[in-house]
């Protein structure tokens, strides 16, 4: 009798032993397709690339930032006769007025875009001081050079705006469980 408790037990250790080896956290072997994340820029760009694209957002910033000042100068001129350089004292024809507020409206608007995108190149900029350039705001993915190249300015990676894009995501919000991210 004495040799069966001894068996039952050791059994029971076993088992007990195999649950809480079961139960510890195991971390996933990393797979092929697994895409690295970031935390400083320094891990995913290299300082000359970080001077080009810095750059590029300079150069882009001082561009807009001309653009903004002529089309507000032409858009804000005080008459029809200051824009058309019209020096005659004929009346002004109603179409000429809804006409020249139209054109108004819309280089104001055009204005109002390239100051968000300016916005845009100054938040980059402020990135690049606090090490965060090029790494996805919200998954931590690096975002990819040619996306940089055309959008300095970009703040997600492709896989994450293409969410947004979609509709599955709201800009800056976390991606939902379950939902995959492409590589």
């Amino acid at each position: 009798m004495g040799l069966k408790l001894v068996q039952t037990v050791k059994k029971k250790e076993k088992m007990e032993k195999k649950a809480t080896q079961s139960k510890a956290v195991k971390k996933p072997a990393p797979r092929k397709n697994d895409v690295p994340v970031y935390t400083k820029t320094s891990e995913y760009l290299t300082a000359e690339e970080v001077a080009h694209y810095k750059n590029i957002l300079l150069e882009k910033m001082h561009e807009l930032m001309g653009d903004v000042s002529s089309i507000e100068g032409e858009a804000l001129k005080k008459s029809r006769l200051d824009a058309a350089g019209d020096l005659s004292s004929m009346p002004i024809h109603m179409a000429d007025v809804g006409t020249d507020n139209y054109e108004q409206e819309f280089s104001l608007n055009l204005v109002d875009s390239e100051r968000k995108v300016l916005r845009k190149i100054t938040d980059a900029l402020q990135r690049i001081d606090d090490e965060t350039y090029g790494i996805c705001e919200v998954t931590g993915r690096g975002i990819s050079k040619p996306r940089l190249e055309a959008r300095p300015w970009a703040r997600y990676c492709m896989a994450y705006a293409k969410l947004v894009d979609k509709g599955v995501v709201r800009e800056g919000d976390p991606v939902p469980e379950g939902v995959e991210l492409e590589q």
